[in-house]
């Protein structure tokens, strides 16, 4: 590869946002200003462009990206060949096939019962003819651009979209019939770009530091002091990272804790650290971690 900046794509439309915060939180400025497409980066040696997130994956498959952000689901769609980098878990969906109500029973009743002669509507036209393949329906395929949950029932039997809480299906009478894949933005690189030492170098920084701030929004910090006799009681029970670090309390009076806990076992987990003499619990939300 020639070009001497490693070249970034950034999502357009509602995927923007996420990941502008993510750059954010990670130090990493981004500056769009007038310049609205080429927005200046404060991380050395890389360039930037927004882009649709579709184009995203085709400008990564092509090579005129070396990084960039994009939904798992369009990664799958257009089946480019890329390197996964990092799951920011920003923007989750799932992509799904759904039905009006009375047909989405029928299909569910009989298990998608191959020979069933379907109309499909789908903007996922790779994803859509893999599960029609899959299922061995006897389907046709109608392509959507936008808006798909308005086929049915004149246009479309059963429609193949991406969700993210089901709202927009149901508010058109619609019912999920089966899952396709789940997705969410996602970090690729083409893989070129990573033959590079330059870029690879590059590549592998950036991650690092999103990477820290996407395990640290999983985490609490959650600090404690308890006596010596249930310090080892106590410890038992911490789930962490590695070990947890304890440092001796001033005049020998004890212990204090501090542990890098997953957040959705703080509920459960307080209780128990009380139980077992843990006091002065403290609970903050680190704002990086680096492994």
């Amino acid at each position: 590869m020639t070009h001497e900046t490693t070249r970034l794509a950034l999502p357009k439309g509602r995927m923007q946002a996420g990941v502008l915060e993510l750059m954010t939180a990670a130090g990493v400025r981004v500056d769009i200003g007038e310049r609205r497409y080429r927005p200046s980066i404060s991380m050395a040696g890389f360039s930037a462009k927004l882009l649709k997130p579709q184009n995203v994956v085709e400008m990564l498959h092509a090579g005129s990206r070396d990084v960039g952000f994009a939904g798992a689901d369009w990664v799958e769609e257009l089946d480019g060949t890329l390197v996964q980098l990092l799951d920011t878990g920003l923007d989750p969906v799932r992509v799904v096939a759904a039905a009006p109500a009375t047909l989405a029973r029928s299909l569910v009743e009989t298990g998608l019962e191959p020979g069933i002669p379907l109309t499909v509507a789908s903007e996922y036209r790779r994803l859509t003819s893999r599960w029609i393949e899959a299922r061995g329906l006897a389907a046709t395929l109608v392509r959507s651009y936008g808006a798909t949950e308005v086929f049915p029932p004149e246009d479309a039997d059963v429609i193949v979209d991406n969700t993210a809480t089901g709202a927009t299906l149901e508010a058109n009478g619609l019912e999920i019939v089966d899952e396709l894949l789940s997705s969410s933005t996602r970090l690729y690189a083409n893989p070129r770009a990573l033959d590079d030492a330059r870029h690879r170098e590059r590549i592998e920084n950036l991650v690092l530091v999103l990477e820290s701030v996407v395990e640290a929004r999983r985490r609490v910090m959650l600090e404690l002091n308890v006596d010596a006799g249930r310090l080892d009681d106590l410890v038992g029970i911490l789930p962490c990272m590695r070990k947890p670090t304890v440092a001796r309390l001033h005049g020998d009076e004890g212990y204090a804790i501090r542990v890098a806990v997953l957040r959705e076992v703080l509920p459960a987990l307080i209780p128990r650290v009380k139980a077992r003499g843990g006091t002065d619990l403290v609970v903050t939300a680190p704002g990086q971690i680096v492994v």
